[in-house]
């Protein structure tokens, strides 16, 4: 008798995998935003509001959608 069900151990790996995913992105995006600028690209929206700092990188999302789908395409 199996402990999960098929749909059950691929539904925890994909979790498992998400969720080690954002937490090497945690680590890692802080680092690269030095050298690719996210959050500076034309299409991107800054501003400062009460003292704050408010970043809404649209064009930078859009951007790296995209290379995620073309890679996710070619693999």
């Amino acid at each position: 008798m199996r402990f999960l069900s098929d749909w059950a151990s691929h539904m925890l790996k994909w979790i498992l995998t998400l969720v080690v995913a954002i937490f090497v992105l945690g680590i890692v995006a802080p680092h690269l935003a030095r050298f690719i600028r996210f959050g500076q690209l034309p299409g991107d929206v800054a501003f400062r509001f009460r003292g704050r700092n408010y970043v809404f990188p649209f064009a930078s999302t859009l951007l790296f959608s995209l290379i995620l789908w073309l890679v996710s395409r070619l693999i």
